[in-house]
């Protein structure tokens, strides 16, 4: 439209990571826009998209979908995906997905599977997207209440029932760093140091929200991060590492951003 009208629902809520969630009581205001008017270049700030289930990634309509996402952009766009470390066959369902990267033997020996991890950054790679790699969610073997594990979640159920096995810290901090510092080694090897430079990696999702399960999340974060970090930079020195994705900000990221400076 040349001239024209935009209706915006303004009202009280949350917002978290730049997101606002509008309230009940929200009021109407009008704006005027005057789309023939040019202020200035638009830098792209929408580059940035993700999902709950990895495995729909690799599917024909996953892979359509990206292609597309990935034209609308002129720069990289980045894609984060939870469940990236989460036990499984890599089946689809809604709110899950699983790459079963790491399980042990019958001696307790870890046992690395990079295989469909591999097929999803592979699929965002060939398209010149680049991962915002997600360090969760916690493998059965390294639970420390996997059962139950992979949660029945459909629309209806309550949300809180799929905090399940998947959301605990590990129970073995050393073999959760070793792994993560394993999977940030083989990415430099399959995609080279250049492009997983490019990369971002975090740890967690809403770690202040619902999806860890302990008796003091922010103190377990604050550990599960300082490990998660350590076996990052390990791998690869340049590596990007920040994060995270909170349900709420506020103190929880005050206190977390004080931790990283300060310890």
């Amino acid at each position: 439209m040349k001239n024209g009208w935009v209706d915006v629902a303004v009202g009280g809520g949350a917002s978290a990571g730049g997101w606002t969630r509008a309230s009940s009581t929200a009021a109407e205001s009008n704006w005027p826009v005057d789309a023939a008017r040019v202020t200035g270049p638009m830098t792209p700030i929408w580059a940035w998209f993700g999902y709950d289930e990895p495995n729909y990634t690799t599917a024909p309509n996953g892979k359509k979908l990206l292609s597309d996402i990935a034209a609308l952009s002129p720069v990289p766009v980045y894609v984060r995906a939870h469940n990236l470390m989460t036990s499984g066959d890599g089946s689809y369902a809604l709110k899950w997905g699983s790459t079963d990267m790491y399980s042990e033997d019958k001696d307790g020996k870890p046992v690395y599977n990079w295989t469909i991890i591999d097929q999803i950054f592979d699929t965002y790679i060939e398209r010149k997207m680049k991962p915002l790699a997600q360090i969760g969610f916690m493998p059965r073997a390294l639970s420390q209440r996997p059962d139950p594990y992979q949660h029945q979640w459909k629309p209806g159920t309550p949300y809180q029932d799929i905090m399940t096995g998947w959301a605990t810290p590990p129970n073995d901090y050393d073999k959760w760093a070793e792994l993560i510092y394993q999977w940030v080694k083989h990415s430099v090897a399959r995609y080279g140091q250049k492009e997983v430079e490019s990369w971002y990696w975090e740890v967690w999702n809403e770690p202040d929200g619902l999806y860890l399960i302990a008796p003091d999340t922010k103190r377990e974060y604050f550990k599960m991060y300082d490990y998660a970090a350590d076996a990052v930079k390990r791998a690869l020195p340049t590596a990007r590492m920040g994060g995270p994705h909170t349900a709420g900000a506020g103190r929880f990221m005050d206190e977390f951003l004080e931790h990283c400076l300060r310890g």
